[in-house]
C-alpha cells in the first residue's frame, strides 16, 4: 500500500460430551511437523472475529463523524495503520475510544502493521529488511512484538488478525526472496506464540506467489490469511492467478482490487482504496451491562454446570468478546465470553437479543490450520463412522467452537466442532495439544 509523495498511499497494484464407539478407519497424511503450519497459543479471553463484505482502506484513519456518515456506504470494514517504521501517514484520529466507537458503529477493523520492506524492492527510502537471514528472523519477532503493543494499546485483543503489510519486490532475487520469507515466518510464528492470527498483504504479481510456492514447505511458518494487492477492478477471491483456490482457502482472503480514489457517502468524501474480505480482522471487547437485581456469576465455561469463577452486580459493565451456545438459562441457551476469560448467561445482559445472538458481537472461535497433506475430512458426528460432509484443504483454517470426545485417530479422541456445525478430528489440526483437549476451548 505505498502512495505517491502528494498522497501518502498503502498497498500496490493486497467453524456434549459423548463417546462415539465406532471401528472405522480414517486414512490421512501423518501430521506435520512444527512448520508450515504453527499452532497458536491463545490465551483463555482471546477469540477470532472474521468479516465477509466489501471493506476499504485509508491512509489515515478517518475522523468518527466520517466513519458515522459512511454508515450510507456498502462498507462495513476498514484498514488502519496501527504499527510499523514505514507507516507513512499520522494517525491522530488512531486511539482506543476511536476503536471502541467505531466497533459499537459495528464496523470491523482490519490492522495493518507497516515495517521493514523487501531489501530488493518498495520505496528506496523505506527501512529494510536484512538480507541476513538470522537478522530477517530477529527482525521478524520484533515486528510481531511491535504490532502486538500497538494493538493492544488501541484495545484490540488476542485472537485478532495482524497484517504485516509487504510492497512490491524483484522477483528474481533469490537472497530477497530468502529474506522477507524468513522475515515473514518469523512474524507469525511470533504471533501465533502469543496468541495472535497471522495476516500478510502482498502484490500478487511481486509478493504473493512466493508465499504460495512455499505453502507447503517445512522451512518457512505459514501466515493464517493473505492480503493481495491486483488492480483489476474485480473483487473475486477466487482465481487468483499463481495462488491456487485451495491455498488459504476457508476464511483466509482479501483482495484490494482497485486503488485510491474519492468516494463520498453521507456528504463525506474520502480518498480510499477498496477490498473485498472473507478473512480474519480484529478483535475487541463490547461494553454491556449486567440486569436484573441480583448479582450475576461468571462461570469457568459456557453451562450453570460449570463452577462460579467471579461475580458482578446488576449494573456493572461487562467487557463481551464473543458469544456461544451453552446451558438455557431463561429464554436464551446464548452465553457471553467476557474478556477475562469467563461466561455468563446471556439472558441477564442487555445484549439486543433475548433469544439469540446479537451484532456486533462475533460467535466464539479460535481458528487453527488443517496439517492434513490431503485435506481434511468434515464429518456430521465426531466419529469416523459418521457421514463425509466435505473437506478442510490443508492449511484452511479449522475454525474451532469446541471439543469433545469420539473415535479415537492416532493419539487422540478429540474431535473439534467447527462453526459450520461439522466435525474432524484435532488429530490434523494445529492446536497446542495433539492427545488431550486444548484451551481456551470450550467442551461441546
Amino acid at each position: 500500500m505505498s502512495r505517491p509523495p502528494s498522497a501518502p498511499r498503502r498497498l500496490l497494484a493486497v467453524s456434549s460430551a459423548g463417546v462415539l464407539v465406532a471401528a472405522a478407519v480414517l486414512v490421512l497424511a501423518p501430521g506435520a511437523a512444527a512448520e508450515p503450519a504453527t499452532t497458536v497459543g491463545y490465551p483463555s479471553g482471546a477469540t477470532a472475529t472474521r468479516y465477509s463484505g466489501l471493506a476499504f482502506d485509508t491512509c489515515t484513519a478517518p475522523p468518527l463523524a466520517s466513519v458515522k456518515a459512511w454508515s450510507a456506504s456498502p462498507y462495513r470494514a476498514l484498514g488502519v495503520y496501527v504499527s510499523g517504521v514505514n507507516r507513512t501517514c499520522a494517525q491522530p484520529q488512531l486511539t482506543a475510544p476511536w476503536v471502541a466507537s467505531v466497533s459499537q458503529l459495528k464496523w470491523r477493523l482490519l490492522p495493518i502493521h507497516k515495517g521493514l520492506q523487501p531489501p530488493c524492492g518498495a520505496r528506496p527510502s523505506d527501512a529494510k529488511i536484512s538480507r541476513t537471514p538470522a537478522t530477517a528472523r530477529t527482525q521478524g519477532t520484533a515486528a510481531a512484538t511491535e504490532a502486538i503493543k500497538a494493538a493492544k494499546a488501541l484495545g484490540m485483543l488476542p485472537g485478532s488478525a495482524l497484517y504485516n503489510d509487504i510492497e512490491h519486490y524483484s522477483q528474481t532475487d533469490a537472497a530477497c526472496r530468502t529474506a522477507v520469507l524468513t522475515y515473514l515466518s518469523a512474524w507469525t510464528k511470533e504471533l501465533h506464540r502469543l496468541g495472535w492470527v497471522s495476516g500478510v498483504y502482498m502484490n500478487l504479481n511481486l509478493g504473493a506467489q512466493q508465499l504460495s510456492d512455499v505453502y507447503t514447505s517445512t522451512t518457512y511458518a505459514r501466515p493464517d490469511a493473505l492480503w493481495i494487492a491486483r488492480y483489476d477492478a474485480v473483487d473475486s477471491l477466487k482465481g487468483w492467478a499463481g495462488v491456487a483456490d485451495s491455498q488459504w482457502a476457508v476464511h483466509q482472503r482479501a483482495k484490494q482490487y482497485r486503488g485510491g480514489h474519492d468516494e463520498t457517502y453521507g456528504g463525506v468524501t474520502l480518498n480510499i482504496d477498496n477490498d473485498r474480505l472473507d478473512a480474519p480482522v480484529a478483535t475487541v471487547a463490547h461494553p454491556y451491562k449486567v440486569t436484573g437485581t441480583t448479582s450475576l456469576g461468571a462461570r469457568t465455561g459456557p453451562a450453570t454446570s460449570y463452577p462460579v469463577a467471579a461475580t458482578y452486580a446488576s449494573g456493572t459493565t461487562l467487557r463481551i468478546v464473543c458469544q456461544t451456545p451453552g446451558s438455557k438459562v431463561g429464554t436464551t441457551s446464548v452465553w457471553d465470553k467476557l474478556s477475562n476469560g469467563t461466561y455468563v448467561p446471556d439472558h441477564y445482559v442487555d445484549t439486543p437479543s433475548g433469544t439469540g445472538y446479537s451484532a456486533p458481537l462475533p460467535r466464539c472461535a479460535y481458528p487453527y490450520q488443517v496439517t492434513a497433506a490431503a485435506g481434511l475430512t468434515q464429518r456430521s458426528g465426531p466419529g469416523t463412522g459418521y457421514p463425509a460432509l466435505g473437506t478442510s484443504p490443508n492449511g484452511a483454517l479449522a475454525w474451532v467452537t469446541c471439543q469433545r470426545a469420539g473415535t479415537t485417530v492416532g493419539t487422540t479422541k478429540v474431535w473439534d466442532r467447527l462453526d459450520n456445525g461439522r466435525y474432524v478430528t484435532d488429530r490434523y489440526v494445529a492446536t497446542p495439544s495433539s492427545t488431550t483437549y486444548s484451551k481456551p476451548v470450550p467442551r461441546c
